[in-house]
């Protein structure tokens, strides 16, 4: 008797199972899907670099044009007075890294192209008359009129490093500093000019004047120097990438000097012995005003996106159990 009641219980049983099962795996197939896979984060592109232009002008000073060494210079060197470079024109590019938001550095190389100098020397100087007729006219002196002009270009590069001093209403200004190196040219020089000396003929009319022609042209000649900057301006953002700079900047260039010279024949009318000497200018500045583009190759790339539908998986039917 015990023994079919627990048959009967056992068939029960089997039958809730076999009922049951497929309403469960219904009950599992309404439950939300899983949630997607995390999105994996942006992948850093470029770092900090960027690449930079910048064109502008100048107006150049030197503080000093001398001849060196001309047959004309009485004292082995002749300086001239009213120098002037005037204004001119540069163009450059370069490449710098932002270390942070305050602090970038970059390296740049820039042509300024030639404009014309000039140059006016007068000189005085004591003949060396010793007055040999005693009619009082000692001392007598003689003149130097001369007018150079030439040609100045030069291109340069420098290492900078700036300071950005804070952004408001998307305007970052800025100072800096630089150093570097200067090949400085002078070509196309051309004296002219005349010499204008007394000289005793008679006792009578003791003095007359000689005058010779001065006329010269000298080698063109470049000049390695040691060159230096001072930076200050405004940076304004016309894309995320992309930044604009008005600048002013100070560049100290150095020195410079023509090529050896020859004198022009034609102009002097004969070609008299003598050494031409050299031109030297020394500190010439620029005073620049410039504008120039900075765009930074650092930005992020988004990560592949997940598949928008995950792929098709049957849900597992209901299990039967054979005895």
């Amino acid at each position: 008797m015990a023994r079919s009641k627990l048959q009967a219980l056992a068939r029960s049983l089997t039958l809730v199972a076999s009922v049951g099962a497929p309403c469960l795996a219904q009950a599992a197939d309404l439950l939300p899907p899983p949630p997607p896979p995390p999105v994996a984060p942006p992948i850093e592109v470029g770092g900090g670099w960027y690449l930079r232009g910048d064109v502008g002008a100048s107006l150049y000073h030197s503080k000093e044009f001398v001849a060196y060494g001309d047959k004309y210079t009485y004292d082995n060197e002749r300086y001239y007075q009213n120098a002037g470079y005037g204004s001119g024109a540069f163009a450059g590019v370069g490449v710098g890294y932002q270390f942070n938001a305050f602090l970038r550095g970059d390296v740049t190389g820039e042509y300024r192209f030639s404009n014309g100098f000039s140059a006016r020397h007068h000189f005085e100087y004591d003949t060396g008359v010793a007055d040999p007729c005693g009619c009082g006219a000692a001392n007598l002196r003689g003149n130097v009129n001369e007018t150079a002009k030439g040609n100045f270009d030069s291109a340069v590069v420098l290492a900078n490093g700036y300071f950005d001093l804070g952004t408001w209403y998307g305007v970052t200004p800025f100072v800096g500093g630089g150093v570097g190196v200067a090949f400085n040219t002078i070509s196309g020089t051309h004296v002219s000019g005349n010499v204008s000396e007394p000289l005793y003929v008679t006792l009578i009319n003791p003095v007359a004047s000689y005058n010779k022609t001065i006329g010269a042209y000298y080698k063109s000649d470049t000049t390695t120097s040691f060159a230096w900057a001072l930076h200050a301006g405004l940076g304004f953002d016309v894309t995320p990438n992309l930044k604009m700079e008005i600048a002013y900047r100070y560049l100290n260039l150095g020195s410079a000097k023509s090529g050896v010279g020859v004198e022009d024949c034609e102009l002097t009318k004969a070609c008299g012995g003598g050494s031409l000497g050299v031109y030297k200018t020394k500190s010439i500045e620029a005073h620049d005003v410039k504008v120039g583009f900075r765009y930074l190759l650092g930005g992020v790339a988004a990560a592949p996106l997940p598949p928008l539908m995950a792929d098709y998986q049957p849900a597992p039917g209901p299990l039967v159990r054979k005895y």
